[in-house]
């Protein structure tokens, strides 16, 4: 086992073993821990009990966080024509088709979402092998599939996220950055966990939130204590 830091045992030393932190406190105290030298990003680890391995137990939804994620999200609209100047005001980073179809296949992936239209679909759905792995192919579920690609691009750089649980029954998303005010770290989370809680499948037996943990880049995980949460 790696040897700990004087930083990170500093960090360790401010949580108090086997205790669950309410959602306010987890979002003061993330702030408190981080000792990266830059804007480390906020992630919310949440264990669901579901069994993702059965249809009827997938979760998959989208959030829109009140305060954005904090990130630069480079955006890339495969469109027709008539679409590009829409996909360009609303601040898409790139914009095109059959140039950037090409660029794809020979190996470039430089954006973190694409976007793109049903009536192109045929063209992109070939594209699976190499934007797949990466999480990175358009899906009607998470809004990166319409006609509508402006919303789409001003939603996306507004702080909209789509996440879903693993094969472990755990969702993982990012809510943010440490430099935000507790207060809007605490209201990113609340959103993404309230979303969640509206998406319980009707399968899902027993216990739906096992566990939710609030940590930043390289620090430890905070427990929260899930009755403390609005709304779920």
């Amino acid at each position: 086992m790696a040897r700990l830091t004087k930083n990170q045992k500093q960090a360790h030393s401010k949580i108090e073993a086997g205790k669950a932190y309410s959602l306010t406190a987890a979002a003061a105290l993330v702030k408190d821990i981080t000792t990266t030298k830059f804007d480390a990003s906020v992630d919310l680890d949440v264990r669901l009990g579901v069994d993702p391995r059965k249809a009827n137990q997938m979760v998959r939804g989208i959030a829109t966080l009140p305060h954005g994620t904090g990130k630069t999200v480079r955006v890339l609209v495969l469109c027709t024509p008539d679409k590009e100047a829409e996909a360009k005001a609303a601040g898409a980073d790139y914009v095109g088709l059959d140039e950037y179809i090409a660029k794809i296949e020979g190996g470039w992936t430089d954006v973190d979402i694409i976007i793109t239209m049903p009536s192109v679909m045929a063209k992109v759905g070939k594209l699976g092998r190499v934007l797949g792995p990466r999480n990175l192919m358009p899906n009607p579920k998470s809004g990166t599939v319409t006609t509508d690609v402006g919303k789409a691009v001003t939603d996306v750089k507004g702080g909209k996220i789509d996440f879903k649980v693993d094969k472990t029954g755990i969702i993982h998303a990012s809510i943010g950055k440490v430099s935000f005010d507790a207060d809007k770290i605490y209201e990113n989370a609340l959103e993404v966990i309230q979303v969640i809680s509206k998406l319980k499948p009707s399968a899902a037996k027993g216990t739906y939130f096992k566990s939710i943990h609030m940590s930043s880049t390289m620090s430890p995980g905070i427990e929260i204590e899930t009755k403390s949460v609005a709304g779920i």
